[in-house]
């Protein structure tokens, strides 16, 4: 099976399935540090990463914005001194797509700690 950091995203339109229930939990069972959030009713992932200061977080969060970029599939950040929150959800299914797991596992490549 392919990792999940390997494949890349794919165009996702209103009617596309989302992941969840079993599924979910089995892409979760590889992205062992991200959250599965319920936010009003929407499945988000969810992770913080911890820096030693504020310029380590940003250019982490440049890293995760130019993936966001490249994958045409972009996230929530929030940058603070000393981490960098990073939530993927697909906001036209209201939920989970596969290309937020792919972004995860892109998403832990960029940590650099």
């Amino acid at each position: 099976m392919e990792q999940l950091s390997e494949l890349q995203c794919e165009a996702c339109r209103a009617d596309a399935p989302r992941i969840d229930g079993d599924a979910a939990a089995g892409m979760m069972s590889t992205l062992p540090e991200w959250q599965l959030l319920d936010v009003e009713g929407i499945n988000q992932l969810h992770r913080v990463y911890k820096f030693r200061n504020f310029k380590l977080a940003w250019a982490f969060a440049d890293r995760v914005a130019e993936l966001a970029e490249a994958e045409g599939h972009h996230p929530s950040i929030l940058l603070e001194w000393g981490s960098c929150s990073v939530t993927w959800w697909t906001h036209k299914i209201r939920g989970l797509h596969k290309n937020d797991f792919i972004c995860a596992a892109k998403t832990d490549l960029l940590f650099e700690d």
